[in-house]
């Protein structure tokens, strides 16, 4: 029997990359509880003494008990290369929880502490979902084409995480361009450093050292490193312990029951939206080798979900993306338990911020990027050949969810930090000179702070065209304040027909809803017609429509520049652009009636589901043989 150690050399590499993937959600959490939800000042304590340890004590838990599952599978198979899976910080639901739980709780009342424990509310309720997932996602598991698992990974992976940091590399290359050349050459090229020093450790030192030293000597960076922040952020360091939050819970529940209901559309779907994720992961993980069962996985996934709102955490944990590049780096399971201890040590003791400012992120995202590279490719080296097309248009729905975010994310900023006069572009020849966006309120609503300065959205040239037209002798031109206001316009080139670019605002958003659903469902579908199952494949469609009608995929509501899930039965936003998503219920219908016909018509050349689901478990380097 092989022997598999408690740690070896390259677990450093992988135990690099996974925290600085948990740091990056630390300092999200810090940042966006303490501007959106009021836990700033008096109320920080909200975050450093009840956040942070409960987020220590549901890392540890999922962090140790991942390392123990890869020495369990290691024995079991006589292995020693068994790398365990990685988990961290469920990042949707930091976003998805402080925007539609914790602000609006705060906005509402004005009360940190009750928006504080609407979140714990969240998280449990995640938590909930996710542990009882674990007793039915096995089967959905193993009648589910690989490639329409592996195809949604890899459209979240190319766009949220690769395209991500890829953008802070090329904006900041005197500090992040060197570590992404080491992580190259240790990666791809197999190179080997003297000493055996992990390619990890090295990129983060290069990068670190660039940061501080090239200031020094008067080239400016981009990447601000202040001795001072340093000092500051090492005098605030203390000693944090974990607390029993379940009173809060408790007290929250009994205080306000209606307000409990209305957050089931926000936790319903992002419950969903876990199990699947990690249960995507976990398939993942048995595409490159290694195989963990995926009742246990899940549920321990779903308790450390429950800890963390037990003890203080808003934000649910999750079997992290990656595993098959943390397996390609060398690491086993050294590098999970690392994780674990390391992310309890500097919740417990506040020095979260302390290692943001002594080491920039950009010195070891590279390694992110890498881990990105490899889940994408590994959608399609691990799918049978002939299901490349199927992992192909799983991509589509992650896309177009990546884009809805920018263009959302575009508006809030440009409502946020209105631009004067000055900065405008030009209008252009032919534009109309007045029309009709429908009634556009003195204030931008949405998350922007109130203003009464508008974004303009109006076709332009480069004002290099045409001379700059004064504020007195400008002509009026449409103005929008929100993408709400673009959606209910009555104009003839806006409405649901309004446009980024030439992509459609209302068709981002209707695909971005469940995307993690749809990217599934979609390949399954194709992974079928390819196989000439046309009854799966209906199956899977009916499955579509049936999700379609409760709202967790394409329906949504809009208020002001906020998007968010319409489930059925529940209430809308005041004033909200709604879209019920019953046209698409209709078509995915309609695409398993078409199916379901073909099966009738071509049911003595289907293949038998033995040659299909189970093959698609295996990588191979052939197609269909010649009689399919």
């Amino acid at each position: 029997m092989a022997r598999y150690p408690i740690f070896v050399k390259r677990d450093l590499d992988g135990f690099f990359g996974l925290a600085i993937d948990n740091l990056v959600q630390m300092l999200m959490i810090i940042s966006l509880c303490g501007v959106f939800c009021g836990m700033s000042g008096a109320n920080a304590y909200l975050v450093t003494g009840c956040i942070m340890p409960g987020v220590a004590v549901s890392l540890l838990i999922g962090n140790i008990f991942y390392a123990l599952q890869a020495h369990w599978v290691a024995r079991r198979e006589g292995r020693s290369d068994v790398t365990a899976l990685p988990y961290g910080i469920n990042t949707p639901s930091v976003l998805v929880y402080v925007f539609f739980v914790m602000m609006p709780t705060y906005q509402r009342t004005g009360n940190a502490q009750l928006a504080w424990q609407m979140g714990l509310i969240a998280c449990f309720g995640s938590g909930l979902i996710e542990f009882s997932g674990a007793f039915i996602a096995e089967r959905i598991r193993r009648n589910t084409p690989r490639a329409a698992l592996l195809s949604t990974l890899a459209g979240i992976a190319i766009t949220f995480i690769s395209m991500m940091f890829a953008l802070q590399i090329w904006q900041r290359p005197l500090v992040a361009m060197a570590p992404l050349a080491i992580v190259l050459l240790i990666f791809f090229a197999r190179s080997r450093f003297p000493l055996g020093l992990p390619g990890g450790l090295v990129a983060l030192a290069v990068g670190t050292g660039l940061a501080w030293l090239l200031p020094m000597i008067g080239i400016t960076t981009d990447v601000p490193m202040d001795a001072q922040a340093v000092r500051e952020a090492w005098a605030g360091k203390d000693r944090y312990l974990p607390q029993w939050a379940g009173g809060a819970i408790w007290a929250a529940l009994t205080q306000d029951p209606k307000q409990i209901l209305v957050l089931l559309s926000v936790i319903i779907p992002m419950g969903l939206f876990n199990v699947i994720g990690s249960l995507q992961n976990i398939e993942s993980a048995e595409a490159g080798g290694d195989v963990f069962a995926t009742g246990p996985s899940l549920a321990v996934n779903g308790l450390g979900s429950l800890a963390a709102a037990l003890f203080g955490s808003c934000f649910p944990t999750t079997i992290y993306i990656g595993h098959p590049g943390w397996k390609a780096l060398g690491a086993r399971a050294g590098y999970s338990t690392l994780n674990g201890l390391f992310m309890t040590a500097i919740c417990l003791t506040g020095t979260v911020t302390l290692i943001s400012k002594a080491v920039p992120l950009e010195a070891g995202i590279a390694i992110v990027l890498w881990i990105g590279v490899v889940i994408t490719a590994q959608a399609f080296q691990t799918s049978p050949v002939r299901h490349a097309p199927a992992a192909a248009i799983g991509l589509f729905p992650a896309i177009a969810a990546w884009g809805a975010t920018l263009v959302t994310g575009a508006f809030v900023e440009a409502n946020r930090n209105p631009i004067n006069y000055s900065l405008r572009s030009v209008p252009v020849a032919g534009w109309p000179a007045s029309a009709d966006l429908g009634s556009l309120p003195s204030e931008p609503p949405g998350l922007a702070p109130a203003t009464t300065s508008r974004a303009v959205v109006a076709k332009t040239q480069p004002a290099t065209t045409q001379p700059r037209l004064s504020p007195d002798t400008e002509p009026q031109r449409p103005v929008a304040a929100t993408m709400q206001d673009l959606l209910e316009s009555s104009h003839s080139l806006l409405g649901r027909g309004a446009s980024v670019n030439g992509f459609l605002i209302h068709g981002l958003h209707i695909l971005e809803r469940g995307y993690i659903f749809t990217c599934m469902i979609i390949a399954a579908v194709s992974a079928f017609l390819i196989d000439r199952r046309f009854f799966a494949a209906a199956g899977w469609s009916l499955a579509a429509a049936v999700f379609t009608f409760l709202g967790l995929m394409h329906a949504y509501q809009l208020s002001g520049n906020v998007v968010d899930y319409w489930l059925i039965g529940t209430e809308t936003m005041p004033g909200a652009y709604t879209y019920n998503a019953y046209p698409l219920v209709v078509g995915y219908l309609l695409m398993a009636g078409v199916f379901i016909a073909m099966g009738y018509l071509d049911r003595d050349k289907q293949i038998p589901p033995e040659d299909t689901v189970e093959a698609g478990r295996l990588a191979e380097e052939e197609g269909l043989p010649a009689e399919h």
